[in-house]
Protein backbone atom coordinates (compact mmCIF):
# COMPACT_ATOMS: atom_id res chain seq x y z
CA UNK A 1 0.00 0.00 0.00
CA UNK A 2 2.73 2.48 0.95
CA UNK A 3 5.28 1.27 -1.63
CA UNK A 4 8.15 1.24 0.85
CA UNK A 5 10.59 -0.42 -1.55
CA UNK A 6 9.99 2.18 -4.24
CA UNK A 7 10.55 4.92 -1.66
CA UNK A 8 13.71 3.13 -0.43
CA UNK A 9 12.38 3.09 3.11
CA UNK A 10 11.42 0.53 5.76
CA UNK A 11 8.73 0.00 8.38
CA UNK A 12 11.19 0.76 11.19
CA UNK A 13 12.31 4.00 9.57
CA UNK A 14 8.73 5.12 8.94
CA UNK A 15 7.70 4.39 12.54
CA UNK A 16 10.64 6.38 13.91
CA UNK A 17 9.79 9.23 11.53
CA UNK A 18 6.16 9.12 12.67
CA UNK A 19 7.18 9.36 16.33
CA UNK A 20 9.49 12.27 15.48
CA UNK A 21 6.75 14.21 13.69
CA UNK A 22 4.28 13.51 16.49
CA UNK A 23 6.61 14.85 19.17
CA UNK A 24 7.27 18.05 17.24
CA UNK A 25 3.55 18.79 16.77
CA UNK A 26 2.05 17.25 19.94
CA UNK A 27 1.79 20.72 21.47
CA UNK A 28 -1.32 21.34 19.35
CA UNK A 29 -3.22 18.77 21.44
CA UNK A 30 -2.87 21.12 24.41
CA UNK A 31 -2.72 24.55 22.78
CA UNK A 32 -5.66 24.27 20.39
CA UNK A 33 -8.37 23.31 22.93
CA UNK A 34 -7.11 25.99 25.32
CA UNK A 35 -7.33 28.72 22.66
CA UNK A 36 -10.75 27.57 21.44
CA UNK A 37 -12.10 27.34 24.99
CA UNK A 38 -11.36 31.07 25.32
CA UNK A 39 -14.01 31.55 22.62
CA UNK A 40 -16.55 29.60 24.66
CA UNK A 41 -16.10 26.21 23.01
CA UNK A 42 -16.46 23.54 25.74
CA UNK A 43 -12.97 22.22 26.46
CA UNK A 44 -13.85 18.55 25.97
CA UNK A 45 -15.60 19.37 22.69
CA UNK A 46 -12.56 21.28 21.41
CA UNK A 47 -10.16 18.57 22.56
CA UNK A 48 -12.08 15.77 20.84
CA UNK A 49 -12.64 17.87 17.73
CA UNK A 50 -8.90 18.53 17.52
CA UNK A 51 -8.20 14.80 17.61
CA UNK A 52 -10.94 14.00 15.06
CA UNK A 53 -9.84 16.70 12.58
CA UNK A 54 -6.22 15.58 12.87
CA UNK A 55 -7.15 11.93 12.37
CA UNK A 56 -9.35 12.61 9.34
CA UNK A 57 -6.87 14.88 7.57
CA UNK A 58 -3.75 12.86 8.40
CA UNK A 59 -5.26 9.45 7.60
CA UNK A 60 -6.55 10.79 4.29
CA UNK A 61 -3.06 12.11 3.54
CA UNK A 62 -1.53 8.75 4.52
CA UNK A 63 -3.85 6.38 2.66
CA UNK A 64 -4.79 8.38 -0.41
CA UNK A 65 -1.83 10.72 -0.86
CA UNK A 66 0.88 8.43 0.56
CA UNK A 67 2.88 11.42 1.79
CA UNK A 68 4.69 11.65 5.19
CA UNK A 69 2.81 14.83 6.04
CA UNK A 70 0.54 15.36 9.06
CA UNK A 71 -2.61 17.50 9.09
CA UNK A 72 -3.94 19.27 12.21
CA UNK A 73 -5.67 22.53 13.25
CA UNK A 74 -3.38 25.38 12.31
CA UNK A 75 -1.79 27.86 14.68
CA UNK A 76 -2.88 31.40 13.86
CA UNK A 77 -6.24 30.36 12.50
CA UNK A 78 -7.28 29.09 15.92
CA UNK A 79 -6.20 32.37 17.54
CA UNK A 80 -7.98 34.39 14.85
CA UNK A 81 -11.12 32.30 15.43
CA UNK A 82 -11.05 32.74 19.21
CA UNK A 83 -9.91 36.32 19.63
CA UNK A 84 -11.18 38.08 16.49
CA UNK A 85 -14.08 36.25 14.86
CA UNK A 86 -15.99 35.27 18.00
CA UNK A 87 -17.21 38.52 19.50
CA UNK A 88 -19.85 39.34 22.10
CA UNK A 89 -20.01 42.91 20.82
CA UNK A 90 -21.06 41.86 17.31
CA UNK A 91 -23.09 38.87 18.46
CA UNK A 92 -20.85 36.32 16.74
CA UNK A 93 -20.94 33.14 18.83
CA UNK A 94 -18.55 30.25 18.33
CA UNK A 95 -21.39 28.30 16.69
CA UNK A 96 -21.78 31.02 14.04
CA UNK A 97 -18.02 31.20 13.60
CA UNK A 98 -17.91 27.45 12.90
CA UNK A 99 -20.43 28.05 10.12
CA UNK A 100 -17.77 30.22 8.46
CA UNK A 101 -15.15 27.49 8.96
CA UNK A 102 -17.54 24.88 7.55
CA UNK A 103 -18.19 26.96 4.42
CA UNK A 104 -14.44 27.53 4.12
CA UNK A 105 -13.90 23.76 4.16
CA UNK A 106 -16.50 23.16 1.47
CA UNK A 107 -15.06 25.88 -0.77
CA UNK A 108 -11.61 24.47 -0.10
CA UNK A 109 -12.74 21.01 -1.26
CA UNK A 110 -14.18 22.50 -4.45
CA UNK A 111 -11.00 24.47 -5.15
CA UNK A 112 -8.84 21.43 -4.43
CA UNK A 113 -10.72 19.47 -7.09
CA UNK A 114 -9.83 22.09 -9.69
CA UNK A 115 -6.70 23.90 -10.83
CA UNK A 116 -8.05 27.20 -9.50
CA UNK A 117 -6.26 26.57 -6.22
CA UNK A 118 -2.90 26.59 -8.00
CA UNK A 119 -3.83 29.63 -10.10
CA UNK A 120 -4.91 31.55 -6.99
CA UNK A 121 -1.61 30.88 -5.22
CA UNK A 122 0.33 31.98 -8.29
CA UNK A 123 -1.73 35.19 -8.50
CA UNK A 124 -1.05 36.31 -4.92
CA UNK A 125 2.15 38.41 -4.74
CA UNK A 126 4.94 36.79 -2.74
CA UNK A 127 5.22 39.99 -0.73
CA UNK A 128 1.70 39.56 0.64
CA UNK A 129 2.21 35.84 1.29
CA UNK A 130 5.28 36.49 3.40
CA UNK A 131 3.70 39.47 5.15
CA UNK A 132 0.61 37.49 6.11
CA UNK A 133 2.72 34.72 7.60
CA UNK A 134 4.81 37.24 9.56
CA UNK A 135 1.74 39.16 10.72
CA UNK A 136 0.12 35.99 12.02
CA UNK A 137 3.36 35.21 13.83
CA UNK A 138 3.28 38.57 15.64
CA UNK A 139 -0.40 38.06 16.42
CA UNK A 140 0.27 34.65 17.99
CA UNK A 141 3.28 35.89 19.96
CA UNK A 142 1.29 38.85 21.29
CA UNK A 143 -1.45 36.49 22.48
CA UNK A 144 1.13 34.37 24.30
CA UNK A 145 2.62 37.44 25.99
CA UNK A 146 -0.83 38.73 26.95
CA UNK A 147 -2.27 35.47 28.27
CA UNK A 148 0.78 34.96 30.48
CA UNK A 149 0.57 38.59 31.72
CA UNK A 150 4.08 39.41 30.58
CA UNK A 151 2.27 42.19 28.73
CA UNK A 152 -0.74 43.82 30.39
CA UNK A 153 -3.18 46.64 29.67
CA UNK A 154 -1.76 50.10 30.33
CA UNK A 155 -3.99 53.15 31.05
CA UNK A 156 -2.03 55.61 28.90
CA UNK A 157 -0.05 53.46 26.47
CA UNK A 158 -2.57 50.63 25.80
CA UNK A 159 -0.01 47.93 26.70
CA UNK A 160 2.85 47.73 29.17
CA UNK A 161 5.14 45.31 30.96
CA UNK A 162 3.50 43.09 33.55
CA UNK A 163 4.65 42.18 37.05
CA UNK A 164 7.87 40.23 36.57
CA UNK A 165 7.69 39.08 40.18
CA UNK A 166 4.32 37.29 39.84
CA UNK A 167 4.48 33.46 39.95
CA UNK A 168 2.74 33.11 36.58
CA UNK A 169 5.15 35.42 34.76
CA UNK A 170 8.18 33.78 36.40
CA UNK A 171 6.88 30.34 35.35
CA UNK A 172 6.30 31.57 31.79
CA UNK A 173 9.81 33.03 31.52
CA UNK A 174 11.26 29.82 32.95
CA UNK A 175 9.34 27.69 30.45
CA UNK A 176 10.35 30.03 27.64
CA UNK A 177 14.02 29.76 28.63
CA UNK A 178 13.85 25.96 28.71
CA UNK A 179 12.13 25.78 25.33
CA UNK A 180 14.52 28.27 23.72
CA UNK A 181 17.50 26.20 24.91
CA UNK A 182 15.93 23.01 23.51
CA UNK A 183 15.32 24.77 20.18
CA UNK A 184 18.87 26.10 20.11
CA UNK A 185 20.13 22.54 20.63
CA UNK A 186 17.91 21.32 17.73
CA UNK A 187 16.00 18.89 19.97
CA UNK A 188 13.12 17.24 18.13
CA UNK A 189 9.91 17.96 20.01
CA UNK A 190 11.34 21.07 21.71
CA UNK A 191 7.90 22.67 22.09
CA UNK A 192 6.40 19.50 23.54
CA UNK A 193 9.27 18.89 25.96
CA UNK A 194 9.28 22.57 26.91
CA UNK A 195 5.61 22.37 27.86
CA UNK A 196 6.18 19.12 29.76
CA UNK A 197 9.05 20.68 31.74
CA UNK A 198 6.98 23.78 32.51
CA UNK A 199 4.05 21.61 33.64
CA UNK A 200 6.34 19.68 36.03
CA UNK A 201 7.68 22.93 37.49
CA UNK A 202 4.11 24.25 37.80
CA UNK A 203 3.17 21.10 39.73
CA UNK A 204 6.16 21.38 42.05
CA UNK A 205 5.44 25.06 42.78
CA UNK A 206 1.74 24.49 43.41
CA UNK A 207 0.51 26.32 40.31
CA UNK A 208 -0.85 23.19 38.61
CA UNK A 209 -3.63 21.16 40.18
CA UNK A 210 -4.75 17.91 38.54
CA UNK A 211 -8.49 17.53 38.18
CA UNK A 212 -8.90 13.93 39.23
CA UNK A 213 -7.26 11.24 37.11
CA UNK A 214 -4.80 11.64 34.25
CA UNK A 215 -6.39 9.07 31.93
CA UNK A 216 -9.95 8.55 30.72
CA UNK A 217 -11.70 6.81 27.87
CA UNK A 218 -12.07 9.10 24.85
CA UNK A 219 -15.38 10.94 24.71
CA UNK A 220 -17.33 11.47 21.54
CA UNK A 221 -18.23 15.13 20.99
CA UNK A 222 -21.35 16.25 22.85
CA UNK A 223 -22.94 17.32 19.58
CA UNK A 224 -22.35 18.14 15.94
CA UNK A 225 -22.15 21.93 15.85
CA UNK A 226 -22.80 22.44 12.15
CA UNK A 227 -23.59 19.99 9.37
CA UNK A 228 -26.02 21.72 7.02
CA UNK A 229 -24.30 23.74 4.26
CA UNK A 230 -27.47 25.78 3.67
CA UNK A 231 -27.69 26.80 7.33
CA UNK A 232 -23.97 27.58 7.41
CA UNK A 233 -24.18 29.70 4.25
CA UNK A 234 -27.20 31.51 5.68
CA UNK A 235 -25.23 32.35 8.84
CA UNK A 236 -22.31 33.69 6.80
CA UNK A 237 -24.60 35.89 4.70
CA UNK A 238 -26.77 37.10 7.57
CA UNK A 239 -23.83 38.13 9.76
CA UNK A 240 -21.60 39.35 6.92
CA UNK A 241 -18.79 36.88 7.60
CA UNK A 242 -17.45 37.09 4.04
CA UNK A 243 -14.04 38.44 5.01
CA UNK A 244 -13.75 35.74 7.69
CA UNK A 245 -14.38 32.98 5.15
CA UNK A 246 -12.00 34.56 2.67
CA UNK A 247 -9.28 35.02 5.30
CA UNK A 248 -9.57 31.41 6.43
CA UNK A 249 -9.58 30.25 2.81
CA UNK A 250 -6.68 32.38 1.67
CA UNK A 251 -4.38 31.57 4.57
CA UNK A 252 -5.09 27.83 4.59
CA UNK A 253 -4.69 27.56 0.82
CA UNK A 254 -1.20 28.98 0.49
CA UNK A 255 -0.11 27.86 3.96
CA UNK A 256 -1.00 24.24 3.30
CA UNK A 257 0.13 24.25 -0.31
CA UNK A 258 3.43 25.91 0.57
CA UNK A 259 4.06 23.47 3.42
CA UNK A 260 3.08 20.49 1.30
CA UNK A 261 5.37 21.46 -1.56
CA UNK A 262 8.22 22.30 0.80
CA UNK A 263 8.07 19.05 2.79
CA UNK A 264 7.42 16.88 -0.28
CA UNK A 265 10.36 18.51 -2.03
CA UNK A 266 12.57 17.93 1.01
CA UNK A 267 11.63 14.25 0.86
CA UNK A 268 12.39 14.13 -2.86
CA UNK A 269 8.81 13.14 -3.68
CA UNK A 270 8.15 15.69 -6.41
CA UNK A 271 10.70 14.42 -8.91
CA UNK A 272 8.24 12.04 -10.54
CA UNK A 273 5.17 14.24 -10.90
CA UNK A 274 1.90 12.45 -10.12
CA UNK A 275 -0.94 14.98 -10.44
CA UNK A 276 -3.60 12.49 -9.34
CA UNK A 277 -1.72 11.59 -6.16
CA UNK A 278 -0.89 15.23 -5.44
CA UNK A 279 -4.54 16.19 -5.99
CA UNK A 280 -5.68 13.62 -3.43
CA UNK A 281 -3.11 14.90 -0.95
CA UNK A 282 -4.35 18.47 -1.43
CA UNK A 283 -7.84 17.33 -0.48
CA UNK A 284 -6.72 16.11 2.94
CA UNK A 285 -6.60 19.48 4.70
CA UNK A 286 -9.88 20.67 3.16
CA UNK A 287 -11.64 17.50 4.32
CA UNK A 288 -10.03 17.86 7.75
CA UNK A 289 -11.25 21.48 7.94
CA UNK A 290 -14.81 20.54 7.00
CA UNK A 291 -15.09 17.62 9.42
CA UNK A 292 -13.29 19.59 12.14
CA UNK A 293 -15.79 22.46 11.87
CA UNK A 294 -18.67 20.02 12.31
CA UNK A 295 -17.30 18.88 15.67
CA UNK A 296 -15.75 22.10 16.89
CA UNK A 297 -12.29 23.14 15.76
CA UNK A 298 -10.70 25.78 13.55
CA UNK A 299 -9.25 25.10 10.04
CA UNK A 300 -6.63 22.41 9.58
CA UNK A 301 -3.40 22.71 7.65
CA UNK A 302 -0.36 20.67 6.66
CA UNK A 303 2.19 20.88 9.47
CA UNK A 304 5.66 22.15 8.71
CA UNK A 305 6.76 20.00 11.67
CA UNK A 306 6.39 17.07 9.27
CA UNK A 307 9.80 18.09 7.95
CA UNK A 308 11.29 16.68 11.19
CA UNK A 309 9.85 13.27 10.31
CA UNK A 310 11.17 13.56 6.77
CA UNK A 311 14.61 14.40 8.18
CA UNK A 312 14.31 11.20 10.24
CA UNK A 313 13.76 9.19 7.05
CA UNK A 314 9.99 9.32 6.51
CA UNK A 315 9.10 8.96 2.84
CA UNK A 316 5.60 7.44 2.68
CA UNK A 317 2.12 7.68 4.13
CA UNK A 318 3.11 5.14 6.78
CA UNK A 319 4.82 7.98 8.64
CA UNK A 320 1.57 9.97 8.62
CA UNK A 321 -0.39 6.88 9.68
CA UNK A 322 1.89 6.44 12.71
CA UNK A 323 1.23 10.09 13.62
CA UNK A 324 -2.53 9.46 13.42
CA UNK A 325 -2.27 6.37 15.64
CA UNK A 326 -0.32 8.34 18.25
CA UNK A 327 -3.03 11.02 18.24
CA UNK A 328 -5.56 8.27 19.01
CA UNK A 329 -3.50 7.35 22.09
CA UNK A 330 -3.36 11.03 23.01
CA UNK A 331 -7.17 11.06 23.19
CA UNK A 332 -6.92 9.08 26.45
CA UNK A 333 -5.19 12.01 28.19
CA UNK A 334 -7.99 14.59 28.07
CA UNK A 335 -8.19 15.01 31.90
CA UNK A 336 -4.48 15.84 32.02
CA UNK A 337 -4.76 18.31 29.14
CA UNK A 338 -7.81 19.88 30.80
CA UNK A 339 -5.78 20.42 33.97
CA UNK A 340 -2.93 21.99 31.99
CA UNK A 341 -5.38 24.43 30.41
CA UNK A 342 -5.70 26.31 33.69
CA UNK A 343 -2.03 27.38 33.63
CA UNK A 344 -1.37 29.86 30.81
CA UNK A 345 2.38 29.71 31.44
CA UNK A 346 2.51 26.15 30.10
CA UNK A 347 1.33 27.05 26.59
CA UNK A 348 2.44 30.70 26.33
CA UNK A 349 6.10 29.87 25.49
CA UNK A 350 4.93 27.76 22.55
CA UNK A 351 2.84 30.64 21.21
CA UNK A 352 5.75 33.05 21.53
CA UNK A 353 8.23 30.71 19.82
CA UNK A 354 5.84 29.76 16.99
CA UNK A 355 5.38 33.49 16.45
CA UNK A 356 9.16 33.90 16.26
CA UNK A 357 9.41 31.15 13.65
CA UNK A 358 6.61 32.62 11.52
CA UNK A 359 7.88 36.19 11.51
CA UNK A 360 11.04 34.95 9.80
CA UNK A 361 9.13 35.34 6.52
CA UNK A 362 9.81 39.09 6.56
CA UNK A 363 13.32 38.43 5.25
CA UNK A 364 11.81 37.60 1.85
CA UNK A 365 10.06 40.98 1.53
CA UNK A 366 11.65 43.58 -0.76
CA UNK A 367 12.04 46.30 1.88
CA UNK A 368 14.02 48.54 -0.48
CA UNK A 369 11.06 48.61 -2.89
CA UNK A 370 8.39 50.90 -1.38
CA UNK A 371 5.39 49.62 -3.32
CA UNK A 372 6.27 46.13 -2.06
CA UNK A 373 7.34 47.16 1.44
CA UNK A 374 4.44 49.39 2.51
CA UNK A 375 1.57 46.91 1.87
CA UNK A 376 3.64 44.26 3.67
CA UNK A 377 4.24 46.63 6.58
CA UNK A 378 0.50 47.33 6.88
CA UNK A 379 -0.27 43.61 6.97
CA UNK A 380 2.38 42.86 9.59
CA UNK A 381 1.59 45.80 11.89
CA UNK A 382 -2.22 45.72 11.78
CA UNK A 383 -2.76 42.03 12.50
CA UNK A 384 -1.50 42.14 16.10
CA UNK A 385 -2.65 45.73 16.78
CA UNK A 386 -6.24 45.14 15.59
CA UNK A 387 -6.31 41.48 16.67
CA UNK A 388 -7.65 40.69 13.23
CA UNK A 389 -5.96 38.66 10.52
CA UNK A 390 -8.75 39.63 8.13
CA UNK A 391 -8.09 43.35 8.58
CA UNK A 392 -4.38 42.90 7.93
CA UNK A 393 -5.04 40.89 4.77
CA UNK A 394 -7.62 43.44 3.59
CA UNK A 395 -5.29 46.44 3.95
CA UNK A 396 -2.51 44.58 2.17
CA UNK A 397 -4.71 43.60 -0.77
CA UNK A 398 -6.06 47.15 -1.09
CA UNK A 399 -2.77 49.05 -0.96
CA UNK A 400 -0.68 46.65 -3.04
CA UNK A 401 -2.49 47.10 -6.39
CA UNK A 402 -3.07 50.81 -5.66
CA UNK A 403 0.65 51.48 -5.31
CA UNK A 404 1.42 49.39 -8.38
CA UNK A 405 -1.02 51.51 -10.42
CA UNK A 406 0.57 54.71 -9.11
CA UNK A 407 4.03 53.40 -10.07
CA UNK A 408 2.80 52.45 -13.55
CA UNK A 409 3.30 48.72 -12.94
CA UNK A 410 -0.26 47.53 -13.53
CA UNK A 411 0.93 44.54 -15.56
CA UNK A 412 2.62 43.11 -12.46
CA UNK A 413 -0.75 42.67 -10.75
CA UNK A 414 -3.06 39.79 -11.68
CA UNK A 415 -6.71 40.79 -12.39
CA UNK A 416 -7.96 38.69 -9.46
CA UNK A 417 -5.96 40.88 -7.05
CA UNK A 418 -7.87 43.96 -8.23
CA UNK A 419 -11.10 42.04 -7.66
CA UNK A 420 -10.01 41.14 -4.12
CA UNK A 421 -9.04 44.79 -3.49
CA UNK A 422 -12.53 46.01 -4.41
CA UNK A 423 -14.21 43.29 -2.33
CA UNK A 424 -12.07 44.03 0.70
CA UNK A 425 -12.68 47.78 0.35
CA UNK A 426 -16.44 47.18 0.28
CA UNK A 427 -16.07 44.87 3.29
CA UNK A 428 -14.15 47.44 5.36
CA UNK A 429 -16.52 50.30 4.50
CA UNK A 430 -19.91 48.59 4.71
CA UNK A 431 -19.36 45.35 6.64
CA UNK A 432 -16.54 46.03 9.12
CA UNK A 433 -15.72 43.04 11.31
Amino acid sequence: MFKLKEAKSSVKTEIIAGFTTFLTMAYIIIVNPIILSDAGVPFQQAFTATIIATLVGTIFMALFGNYPIAIAPGMGMNAYFAYSVVSKASGITYQLAFSAVFITGILFIILSLTKFRTHLIEAIPNTLKHAISAGIGLFIAFIGLRLSHIIVAHPSNLVGLGDLHSPGVILTLTGLAITVVLFALNVNGALFFGMASTAIIAGLTGQLHLKGSIFSLPHLPEKIIIANPITAASDVIHYGLYSVVFSFLLVTIFDTTGTFLGVASQAGLLKNKDDKRTGRAMLSDSIGTTIGAMFGTSPTTAYIESSAGVAAGGRTGLTALVVAILFIFAAFFSPLVNSLSDVAAITAPSLIIVGCLMIGSVRHIEWDNFEEAFPAFLVVITMPLTSSIATGIALGFITYPLLKVIKGKVKEVKPVIFLFAVLFLIQLIFFPH
